[in-house]
């Protein structure tokens, strides 16, 4: 988050919490350090956390397994 131009294309960063002043504060972050915050994903309240995790989670260990290092991320696009 802090470096996103280490790994090309464009990033999502998530965000969720059952603060919404806390979730505005965390949107607005990556903003200040290099991602635009229209990048953000804000998904609400905390129950979104859990869905999130494993559709992140195990793929991104297998990515890790295959490429033996972290420097990539994924990218969300919505349908128009």
């Amino acid at each position: 988050m802090a470096e996103p131009d280490r790994v090309p294309g464009e990033h999502n960063v998530f965000a969720w919490g059952e603060d919404p002043g806390a979730r505005e504060q965390v949107t607005a972050l990556p903003g200040e350090l290099g991602p635009p915050t229209g990048r953000v994903l804000d998904l609400g309240g905390n129950r979104a956390a859990r869905a999130v995790e494993m559709w992140l989670l195990p793929p991104r260990v297998g990515l890790f397994r295959s490429f033996g290092h972290g420097e990539f991320n994924r990218e969300v696009r919505r349908s128009r």
